[in-house]
């Protein structure tokens, strides 16, 4: 399962449901991180992009707040209102379904 470390204000929206993509550069670190989870080819214009759960963490302690996905991954532009540069390739990672919030608070 991935891990994937997130700024609270997406954090945030995501937990609420007002955003349903988060967005990671196109880049070879990623690459590596989502090849696996990429769509497959099935016919001459057919894709089937796997489901997959991913975590994302707000901080980089064990006890930050998480909220576990469901996803899939997509590759294009982002949306602007949701932290995307126009005219900028992310990796998508579009959120099916939120599967679990944990608040654990730092101290």
């Amino acid at each position: 399962m991935l891990v994937l470390p997130i700024k609270r204000v997406w954090f945030d929206k995501i937990k609420t449901g007002e955003k349903r993509e988060e967005y990671r550069e196109f880049k070879k670190y990623y690459h590596s991180r989502f090849q696996k989870y990429m769509p497959k080819k099935v016919g001459p214009r057919e894709y089937i992009a796997p489901m997959f759960e991913v975590i994302f963490r707000n901080g980089y302690e064990h006890n930050s707040p998480k909220i576990k996905c469901k996803c899939i991954l997509d590759i294009g532009e982002g949306k602007q209102k949701w932290g995307a540069i126009p005219g900028q390739t992310y990796y998508i990672l579009k959120i099916l379904e939120v599967l679990e919030v944990r608040n654990d608070v730092q101290v």
